[in-house]
């Protein structure tokens, strides 16, 4: 079985051959929403665990762009509680193995219903591909670590390019700031490898210097607080530690108050409108936790040793599609040094009592 670090180091070819076939994979979605566009008055993503939180680091993105408002819910509570679907409302689900029950039954609901919805997946011969929804494959085959990393950021890439895309061919954006963005996404690409290198650095530094883990919180903003999100599953999932990710504002209304000075930060700055915000924050937990580190986009003044700076100067809103590397390597590497094989299904008879996969 190919491991999480495996896919991880895949991410900048995997960009590269999105980013030169994307077209292809996202003609109908992009056609659909060109063709009912004045009826669309939003956008609905339908996602749980990583799907959910890379829907999260997409959305500031789409909603900017598209100029509509783009949500995520969880299928379980849209099929069991909020089952007014309308058809002014784009559904896009999206399940990496197609095996969610909830999702499934969600997209079963919308197909019966005949109300437009697409899922997103890299398995086009799996449970959900037999729902007759229209299919949008991930263009990278099945990842064979259950605990996803590449199909997550490559969820996040082609949320974004059809976002770009749509908002392009609709006149909503203007040629030069479409091409502007697909710029910045080729200079994401081109520099993947520097950022592998330098998480890895500080990957290594950071367990060096954190041995004693036993609360960890991810704190973001804006497309950082899906990889906050992202944070608190990779963590919970495979070193089996408390973990939370929080949005930043989140975590000052109430979570602050049950803070120790064991609890470890890690801060996901992806240095926009909120950084001034996020800094006081971090100013104040210093006065009552040794464990804080700052993750930043580009550029940190005064870089201290407990800031990993990955050198990439593109729009904040990209910041998901490479801020989340460190946060993969972190968990990979983590569960080499709490001794946890990845390979070995920790809790077997879970799926068979739950059925939360098919």
């Amino acid at each position: 079985m190919k491991s999480m670090e495996y896919y991880i180091k895949s991410e900048a070819e995997n960009y590269s051959k999105i980013l030169n076939n994307y077209q292809q994979l996202l003609d109908k979605l992009v056609e659909k929403y060109k063709a009912n566009k004045d009826k669309y008055s939003s956008i609905v993503l339908f996602a749980t665990g990583s799907s959910s939180n890379a829907a999260y680091g997409a959305v500031p993105y789409m909603t900017e762009r598209l100029g509509i408002p783009v949500y995520v819910e969880e299928p379980s509570i849209a099929a069991n509680y909020h089952s007014n679907f309308r058809d002014d409302i784009l559904y896009i689900a999206i399940s990496q193995g197609g095996h969610s029950a909830s999702t499934i039954k969600v997209v079963k609901e919308l197909v019966d219903k005949n109300i437009d919805v697409f899922v997103l997946t890299s398995d086009l011969e799996s449970p959900i591909a037999k729902t007759n929804a229209s299919m949008i494959s991930m263009g990278f085959g099945i990842e064979e670590m259950p605990y996803v990393t590449l199909g997550y950021s490559i969820t996040i890439l082609l949320l974004i390019l059809f976002a770009a895309e749509a908002s392009y061919q609709t006149g909503t954006i203007a040629k030069d700031l479409y091409e502007e963005d697909k710029k910045e996404l080729g200079i994401i690409a081109d520099n993947l490898p520097s950022v592998v290198n330098l998480a890895e650095e500080w990957t290594n530094q950071y367990l060096e210097q954190n041995t004693d883990i036993e609360r960890l919180f991810f704190i973001g903003y804006g497309a950082a607080y899906g990889v906050a999100r992202e944070g608190e599953t990779k963590v919970t999932e495979t070193d089996h530690i408390t973990a939370q990710g929080k949005e930043l504002e989140e975590y000052m209304h109430g979570p602050y108050i049950g803070l120790h000075n064991s609890d470890h930060f890690i801060f996901i700055e992806p240095q926009g409108k909120l950084e001034e915000r996020s800094q006081k924050l971090e100013k104040f937990l210093r006065l009552h936790s040794e464990h804080i580190t700052v993750i930043a986009k580009n550029k940190v003044l005064n870089p201290k040793d407990e800031v990993l700076d990955l050198k990439i100067n593109v729009n904040e809103l990209f910041a998901a599609l490479f801020m989340t590397i460190p946060v993969h390597l972190l968990a990979f590497k983590l569960s080499k040094v709490v001794n946890n094989n990845l390979e070995v299904i920790t809790y077997p008879e879970f799926d068979e009592i739950t059925a939360s996969k098919i």
